[in-house]
């Protein structure tokens, strides 16, 4: 679950820098407003890749899917970005949970078969 949720959070960390690239064309906010929340929202994608495996890392992964959303309300592209993601992070959860059980299975398989002396 590790590698596929890092990379969403890896992929979201490029859409924020680029939203904020965007964002930062709008007059009524200012540049230093615009980096700080970009900055820390890029940062905080960083971080959760270590935390993901950690309780409570998909939960905070949630949260950062819906702050992605409503980030739509300053680039109203990050609506449909948001989106994409958060069915992304899902996905990665989802398939990422059952390819760690996959290889539990294939784990404990190949140390019973390890632990059966072979007849000869």
């Amino acid at each position: 679950m590790r590698t596929l949720c890092s990379s969403t959070l890896i992929g979201e960390f490029f859409i924020i820098g680029f939203a904020g690239l965007v964002a930062m064309k709008d007059p009524s906010l200012s540049v230093s407003t615009v980096w700080l929340v970009s900055g820390i929202a890029m940062v905080l994608c960083v971080l959760m890749c270590a935390m993901v495996t950690r309780p409570g890392g998909v939960a905070l992964g949630w949260v950062l899917q819906i702050a992605l959303i409503a980030s739509g309300i300053f680039v109203p592209t990050m609506y449909f970005m948001g989106a994409v993601f958060a069915a992304l992070w899902w996905a990665s959860v989802h398939f990422g949970r059952k390819v760690d059980e996959a290889k539990a299975v294939f784990a404990a398989r190949a140390e019973s078969a390890s632990s059966t002396p072979d007849a000869v």
